[in-house]
């Protein structure tokens, strides 16, 4: 093989792999930017009593939709895989929870899974890691990161 064609090949590959690169991180930030909006109109209306739950489930609607929108107009693949990226994030965090110390008023003498639960989930009631607040550091954005990739994906399945 000439060296001259082997070189523009790996040219094209390293252009292509920067393209990726930077299509997954503007969809991560889109994704992120679309859950950051979300909290900023909840912060703005400060909704009194608004149960977890629903803000879970928005945060991963919002993006959902974001996605699906997106996809529609712009279709890329990288889109679809930006969940990745939340499940990293949420996996860091575990690690990080799993390794701080309990004691009084931070879940005094939980297990693991309860740690975990109670910690992002504030189910049965919020453990007092991270002063609780555990859900919005880290499972809303990494649901978030999910819900925008379900609708990407859905937005490009329909666009093919």
């Amino acid at each position: 093989m000439d060296s001259s064609v082997q070189t523009e090949l790996e040219e094209q590959s390293t252009s292509k792999l920067s393209r990726q690169a930077l299509s997954f991180f503007l969809h991560s930030l889109l994704a992120l930017g679309s859950w950051l909006a979300l909290m900023l109109l909840g912060y703005a209306i400060n909704p009194a009593g608004v149960p977890q739950l629903v803000i879970l489930l928005l945060s991963a609607a919002v993006p959902l939709v974001v996605g699906f929108l997106v996809a529609r107009i712009y279709p890329s693949e990288m889109a679809t895989l930006v969940w990745l990226l939340g499940l990293i994030w949420f996996l860091i965090v575990c690690l990080w929870i799993l390794d701080m110390p309990t004691g009084p008023n931070q879940c005094f003498q939980c297990e693991a899974t309860e740690k975990l639960t109670r910690t992002f989930f504030s189910w049965p009631r919020p453990s007092g890691l991270i002063d609780n607040d555990g859900p919005f550091i880290c499972t809303w954005p990494a649901v978030a990161l999910v819900g925008y990739s379900i609708g990407a994906k859905l937005g490009f399945r329909r666009a093919e």
